[in-house]
């Protein structure tokens, strides 16, 4: 049977089992219903529906943009048809609770499952992927009525959910948003003003759309703490569920990207005035939790989506890497260096060295990358379901410090393997008679995605590993030398010594950049910061995974020991000079006038 093009489902078994002892939680009594098998049977299912439902389309869907036809989104009917089969499966309900008919799936079994669907198609994805992170946050912070009314519709498919931050004057400045939330005397509140770049924004593929906006009260403090969060449906709802009325959102146009360009990317208008419920124009919404904690709320589904885009960054470089190394073993070019006759057989270029450099070079980031998502997938089930007080606030801490390394990491070299996935194609490669010129087109947007790399860079830096005296990196560097103490006597202790030198430099260099006294210049170093605090992370990741295959000469082991041993002696090291021009707080990009760019 050919393997899959898609995702590694053996490379998926031994994340989840082999090294992150997925079936150790069926111990607690959230999952206590599951099992291994139980597992497995979700993830076999989630290979079947996105093999045979969304890779189909990918192309189709990439070729065929949304397009508006009387101020609605028409999209290809496959992507309809394959969003029904996905929720008519059950796995939209997969990690949520049984009493909304969910699965209570594990999150890092979730994430596993979803990842096929992210592979196999990006775009088709986005929809059930913003509805669900749409669903928890109002499940975390919405009335029992509120959970009641779009929650549960949301859970069964019958509606999507998107998040509406953006402006247009605006963009990733949220202190600098102006649609405006009036209240009502019937507790409700009209929106008027306008949000851009709202994936899932409008369509026709449900019968309700729950838009989640960030909005100004009037009166209300300035800059980001006078922003709420409010419920905006597409249509009302009435008190017995059934819909109402359209309320006065509009789709005012819509934005076409290099990639993901299945997803429907809007201009969305509220209260223009094209539909006025009650007679009045202004869109009607409900406020959640208390006014002025909006941003608080969204940063719920803001950091799930930041993780989630990582795993699609990961898993858009691994299918490309896939893609990759089958062309390497069929494409058939060139001789070996120390052939010498011209009539011999040309060769699978996978025997040519450079190109088992650039597949070894792309392993590392897709495999890397995956162990990184599911690793902090598995620390959001130990923040839920573990035991002690204590191990929940030791892995909430450990996922708040890398969070904005699991999103910017893999968004920043996920791409990377795409691109030597077409290098590998050479010409083919650019052409679209392959699919990684697709895969490269829809992983360069992941690094702007759910805040820009620079973004998480400035969070990471001036937020995360300060916070709290420095709580957050001092756990990090624990949890990295528990694992390098393990690697003693191994054959992976010079890798274990590296990464117990690359602690100690980032913890010496974050204080030497935090005792300049001059934020500025610390954080105009920020992003060369998380690059290497990054590698330093998945270095780590790639150690953990080498250990987990000690003592087996399986080829499946022997190809993780390859990648291991290639990020230490080629990745890894690129963060001794990362250290070197951060501890010498150089100020040549803040000293550049803009006058000489």
């Amino acid at each position: 049977m050919r393997s899959s093009l898609i995702l590694s489902r053996r490379d998926l078994d031994f994340l989840l089992h082999e090294w992150l002892d997925v079936e150790d939680l069926v111990k607690r009594p959230r999952y206590a219903e599951h099992s291994r098998e139980t597992f497995d049977a979700v993830l076999d299912l989630a290979e079947q529906i996105a093999t045979e439902h969304f890779a189909p389309h990918n192309r189709k869907a990439d070729e065929n943009e949304p397009h508006m036809v009387d101020g609605k989104a028409v999209l290809v009917p496959e992507v309809k048809q394959a969003l029904d089969v996905f929720v008519g499966a059950g796995l939209m309900a997969g990690e949520f609770d049984e009493e909304y008919g969910g699965m209570q799936l594990p999150h890092v079994v979730g994430q596993a499952v979803f990842a096929w669907f992210k592979a196999a198609n990006v775009g088709t994805s986005a929809y059930p992927f913003l509805t669900m992170g749409n669903a928890r946050l109002l499940l975390a912070h919405g009335s029992k009525e509120q959970i009641d009314t779009y929650v549960r519709p949301e859970i069964e498919g019958r509606w999507f959910g998107t998040m509406a931050l953006s402006e247009p004057q605006a963009g990733s400045s949220l202190a600098d948003i102006t649609t405006k939330a009036v209240p009502q005397d019937d507790g409700t509140y009209r929106l008027t003003g306008n949000k851009m770049w709202i994936s899932g924004g409008d369509h026709e593929l449900t019968e309700n759309i729950v838009h989640l906006v960030l909005a100004k009260i009037p009166g209300g403090p300035p800059g980001v703490k006078g922003i709420s969060l409010f419920i905006v449906p597409k249509f009302l709802v009435d008190e017995d569920g059934t819909l109402g009325e359209r309320n006065d959102v509009v789709l005012a146009g819509l934005n076409h990207k290099m990639g993901y360009r299945g997803t429907t990317n809007t201009l969305l208008n509220f209260g223009e005035g094209v539909h006025t419920p009650g007679g009045r124009p202004g869109a009607v919404g409900y406020l959640v939790g208390e006014p002025h904690r909006g941003l608080t709320y969204m940063f719920h589904m803001m950091n799930e989506a930041r993780i989630g885009v990582g795993m699609g960054a990961t898993v858009l470089g691994y299918t490309g890497y896939l893609h990759a190394l089958e062309y390497a073993r069929t494409r058939t070019q060139g001789r070996p260096a120390g052939a010498k006759d011209p009539a011999s057989p040309a060769v699978p270029i996978i025997e040519h060295p450079d190109v088992r450099r650039m597949l070894l070079a792309a392993k590392s980031y897709a495999e890397g990358g995956l162990a990184l998502g599911l690793y902090c997938a598995r620390l959001v089930d130990e923040e839920q379901t573990a035991e002690t007080e204590d191990e929940r606030a030791r892995a909430h801490l450990l996922l708040d410090t890398l969070t904005p390394i699991a999103k910017a990491w893999p968004s920043q070299w996920g791409p990377v393997a795409d691109d030597l996935a077409i290098q590998v194609h050479g010409g083919y490669g650019y052409t679209r008679d392959y699919p990684v010129e697709q895969f490269y087109r829809d992983n360069r947007l992941n690094p702007i995605h759910e805040g820009t790399n620079g973004i998480q860079a400035l969070d990471l830096l001036g937020r995360k590993v300060v916070a709290q005296g420095g709580a957050g990196l001092r756990l990090l560097g624990e949890t990295i030398t528990a694992t390098t103490a393990r690697a003693a006597g191994t054959p992976w202790a010079g890798f274990a010594a590296d990464l117990d030198a690359a602690v100690a430099r980032m913890g010496a260099v974050t204080a030497t950049l935090w005792g300049t006294g001059d934020p500025d210049l610390t954080l105009a170093n920020a992003s060369v910061y998380l690059e290497a605090a990054g590698h330093l992370v998945v270095g780590w990741l790639w150690l953990e995974q080498a250990l987990a295959c000690e003592g087996s000469s399986d080829p499946f082991h022997e190809g993780k020991r390859a990648a291991a041993r290639y990020f230490w002696r080629w990745e890894l090291p690129r963060t001794r000079a990362q250290f070197d021009l951060l501890e010498s707080l150089d100020r040549t990009v803040l000293d550049t006038d803009e006058a000489w760019l």
